[in-house]
């Protein structure tokens, strides 16, 4: 796969992710009375314990786990198979005296079915694509969760309530 696309693919993996609850988005009332400033040291505090506990940095640039799937070369085509076509219907039409005909149509058939097979690897690699994008968002959406859980966890020791 060509680098701009692959780019272009884990990007639209993590918009995707976007609407995905982050810390940041978290709702924390500081049951105990805290100050304003104590709010802020203990979130930064239980942001780095939860990217120690979890191993996920929220505010990292994501990344994906695995390389995207590699692009196949091109099997058949209108073209290729027009020609392997007409090859055969020069053969075939050559045998009663009509290796124009025999060409002509073997080129026809030929093309069809090349093109289709260029269309059924092309729906291959789109779906392979699109498993390994939901597997990326899967696993992203795991690791986020963890940290979010972990985040949560650490500022209601501190007597924080977490929504």
């Amino acid at each position: 796969m060509k680098k701009g696309v692959t780019i272009l693919l884990i990007s639209a993996v993590f918009i995707c992710l976007s609407g995905i609850s982050s810390a940041q988005d978290m709702i924390i009332y500081p049951a105990k009375g805290q100050s304003q400033e104590q709010l802020e040291k203990d979130k930064y505090e239980c942001y780095s314990w939860a990217k120690k506990q979890s191993g996920f940095d929220p505010m990292q640039m994501p990344t994906a786990s695995a390389p995207p799937p590699q692009k196949e070369p091109a099997r058949g085509g209108l073209g290729r198979g027009a020609a392997r076509g007409a090859a055969a219907g020069a053969a075939v039409g050559s045998l009663d005296g009509e290796m124009g005909k025999g060409a002509a149509a073997g080129a026809i058939v030929g093309g069809v079915v090349g093109g289709i097979r260029r269309r059924e690897q092309a729906q291959a690699q789109q779906q392979k694509e699109q498993e390994w994008a939901q597997q990326q968002a899967s696993q992203y959406a795991g690791n986020r969760s963890e940290y979010n859980r972990a985040y949560a966890a650490c500022l209601e020791g501190r007597g924080y309530t977490v929504k």
